[in-house]
């Protein structure tokens, strides 16, 4: 009870009761590490509250048990010199070929089998299919570390930063050629394993799962989405996801309306218009959303609290 509330004051501190009262989103950039300064312009506008930043596993941790924050550190002392907060994403999947952001050791000792697994995905319209790689979290010896590394972060930035997110539920690998023992049950169970951890080690600061799709699940057919918003609700966890599609069938079929029957419940909502939803096209209109679809659809049916802004939103370019 004692941690809800401080999470819940802490909320109130970082977002403002307009959240309590239905009111417009707050508006955060979405972007790398690094690219900070590049993107001031757009950091100091009036109506960006903060930044959420993706961090993978291997620039975080270099090699076994020696970890390097100072890329957090930086960023959230730039950030907070422009009075704005500090999102991080802690990334463990990776979406294209060469992208293998995990520890050597993760990918070389025997107890990790390879530590990834290659997964295919498309993210959006007018794009063709791509390959990237997920993490073994259903490996009980790759979570470990996983969840090591949570609990450093947590030690170091809790109640620092206004929260971390963990990647967005949604993997698409080859099951029949799988050679790592991976089932759908024990990929949910080890999704939900790292929020309840994260949230112990998050005591202060938002913790926020991305959620969009389970592998092997559709409307809820095993029930994980719906186990999953009964966590959140139960444990004062946020919940939000990589894309604000307004009424995509996918997503209807999905997480969204979860989304809508949570709506007011969850502590924080947080969503993304990433560079590939920007690709998306409004079937009554024929042209890609706007702005203002985006954040009509997101306050109204999603009950969305922050929206993560790709920096190649055209409204952020005037």
């Amino acid at each position: 009870m004692k941690q809800t509330v401080r999470k819940l004051g802490l909320g109130l501190l970082f977002l403002g009761v307009n959240f309590l009262m239905g009111q417009t989103p707050q508006n955060y950039i979405y972007t790398s590490s690094g690219d900070l300064q590049n993107i001031e312009n757009m950091i100091v506008r009036k109506d960006i509250g903060g930044v959420q930043i993706v961090y993978n596993w291997r620039v975080l941790e270099t090699s076994k048990d020696v970890y390097n924050f100072s890329g957090i550190e930086k960023d959230l002392a730039y950030l907070t010199s422009l009075n704005k907060k500090l999102f991080i994403q802690l990334q463990d999947r990776f979406f294209e070929p060469q992208a293998r952001y995990v520890p050597d050791y993760i990918l070389k000792e025997k107890e990790y089998t390879g530590g990834l697994v290659a997964q295919y995905d498309n993210p959006g319209e007018n794009k063709p299919v791509g390959s990237g790689w997920v993490t073994q979290q259903w490996n009980p010896a790759v979570r470990a570390r996983y969840q090591k590394l949570i609990g450093e972060l947590g030690k170091r930035f809790d109640g620092r930063i206004q929260g971390i997110n963990l990647p967005e539920t949604s993997i698409d690998i080859e099951m029949k050629k799988d050679k790592t023992c991976f089932s759908c049950d024990k990929y949910f169970q080890a999704e939900l394993d790292n929020l309840k951890f994260a949230s112990q080690a998050f005591k202060e600061s938002h913790v926020l799962q991305y959620v969009n799709f389970f592998p092997c699940e559709w409307e809820n057919d095993h029930q994980y989405m719906s186990r999953l918003f009964d966590f959140a609700d139960k444990n004062k966890i946020g919940l939000g996801g990589p894309d604000i599609v307004p009424d995509k069938k996918a997503q209807m079929k999905n997480s969204y309306p979860f989304f809508n029957q949570y709506k007011g419940k969850l502590p924080l909502v947080a969503m993304a218009v990433q560079e590939p939803t920007l690709t998306y096209i409004n079937t009554k209109t024929k042209k890609p959303f706007t702005k203002e679809e985006f954040v009509n659809y997101a306050q109204n049916f999603l009950g969305v609290n922050i929206i993560f802004w790709s920096v190649e939103s055209p409204w952020l370019q005037n």
